[in-house]
């Protein structure tokens, strides 16, 4: 179950990443904080290639390895939450994104993200 988990994580960074670099480019601009001291373009730009190198990293590695990029992932996963919260903060649409609620809801996404990372690289019981 972890495997298949670990496997999935890594094709959906991989997948946001190349979002990132082609058609939801614009949407993913919008979550880019203000305090942020590079341009909003190359913000998501840089994201996007490393979520599809952790991505492909989290996909096909195993044991140990898996498990220091995994616990990377989750770092990642912490480090972009300000943006979430910035969209909800300034209320930016982006994704169907469109009412504070909405926007309120993903910020628990985040954590699950972080869990998942964690849990679907972590050691075997």
């Amino acid at each position: 179950m972890r495997s298949i988990a670990r496997v999935a994580l890594g094709a959906i960074l991989v997948f946001a990443g190349i979002a990132h670099l082609t058609f939801a480019r614009r949407a993913f601009r919008a979550q880019v904080p203000e305090f942020v001291p590079v341009d909003p373009d190359t913000t998501v730009v840089g994201s996007g290639v490393v979520e599809i190198t952790l991505g492909t990293a989290i996909a096909v590695s195993q044991g140990r390895r898996a498990r220091r990029i995994g616990t990377l992932a989750a770092a990642f996963f912490v480090a972009i939450f300000p943006g979430n919260l910035s969209q909800f903060v300034h209320g930016r649409d982006g994704f169907g994104l469109d009412s504070d609620g909405k926007r309120f809801v993903r910020l628990f996404f985040q954590p699950a993200l972080v869990a998942w990372a964690l849990w679907s690289t972590g050691p075997r019981r």
